[in-house]
């Protein structure tokens, strides 16, 4: 099937093909830009064996292992590189237990593959940049760095930008930025972007977009619970204290880096210590709620 991935302009589109070896949409999958030579191949923990059909995945290239624990509050990644990938993923498989999917990166040209000095590079910088973005528990030590000219890493950065899209609409979002808005003094960004969430002596700020709604860094959350609260919730914030995305602070809990929720019930209800409707709770600067700029058009 194709999919078309950019609406700001016909010239940002892409066309991206997603190839289905085996039939299944849940399982193994071949991802391409269809103008591009870099190839993802999608691996489900539980068809690794099946994947040694694929040659693709003997080639040099770097790897993603994806996976989140129960307690977890962020999911967890773990980025390689190899000179075969599948032998790789078959070691990672005997010695690694958080994973459920695989990711792997390699070129689709026979005459133009990876050298194992590509792949370390494009490793070393996917690290650093999911470093910065932090949407993910990175499962690993810092990876070494290695020795590329200039005119090979210009052509690096592209395909890196290519790795980016590509995970992206495989469903891993591990270097897309949570926010779409910066707090701002734009009247029109603070009415109809950014919402607060107020309770007693704590205040929260976000955003609501196409995967939830994400809370920013810096809001505050309530050190108490009611005793309705569901106990998802409580687990969930028990989460965010164990990974260390909320600290103590005084009165309150504050968030130490943006973190998305699925819901603006969820985040709202994480916030004030008790069940909530977000679509109320959270209001613009002049005090109008989710629901009335969102689904009500005020």
């Amino acid at each position: 099937m194709c999919l078309k991935e950019g609406d700001e302009c016909i010239l940002n589109g892409r066309t991206i093909q997603i190839f289905l070896p085996f039939g299944s949409p849940r399982g193994i999958k071949i991802a391409e830009i269809t103008n591009r030579t870099v190839q993802a191949i999608y691996i489900p923990r539980n068809q690794l064996e099946d994947a040694k059909e694929r040659s693709e995945v003997t080639n040099v290239g770097v790897y993603f292992l994806f996976g989140q624990g129960e307690d977890d509050a962020l999911p967890r990644v773990y980025i390689g590189e190899a000179e075969n990938c599948f032998e790789r993923l078959k070691q990672h498989n005997r010695e690694k237990d958080f994973w459920e999917t695989a990711i792997v990166f390699v070129t689709n040209n026979n005459q133009n593959q990876f050298t194992k000095t590509d792949a370390k590079f494009l490793e070393r910088l996917s690290f650093e940049k999911a470093q910065e973005v932090n949407r993910y528990i990175l499962n690993q030590t810092v990876p070494a760095s290695s020795f590329v000219p200039e005119w090979r890493q210009a052509d690096l950065y592209d395909i890196f930008e290519t790795i980016k899209i590509l995970l992206s609409t495989l469903g891993y979002r591990l270097f897309d930025e949570m926010r779409n808005t910066k707090i701002t003094d734009d009247p029109q960004i603070q009415k109809n972007e950014i919402f607060y969430c107020k309770g007693k002596g704590l205040k929260a700020i976000g955003e609501y977009g196409e995967e939830g709604f994400v809370i920013y860094k810096g809001s505050q959350m309530s050190k108490n619970t009611s005793n309705s609260i569901h106990n998802y919730l409580i687990t969930t914030r028990e989460a965010l204290k164990n990974d260390k995305i909320v600290e103590e602070d005084g009165e309150a809990f504050i968030f130490i880096k943006d973190y998305p929720f699925n819901s603006p019930s969820q985040a709202a209800a994480i916030i004030l210590g008790r069940n909530a409707n977000g679509w109320i709770e959270w209001k613009n600067i002049d005090g109008y709620t989710l629901d009335q700029l969102k689904r009500k058009g005020v």
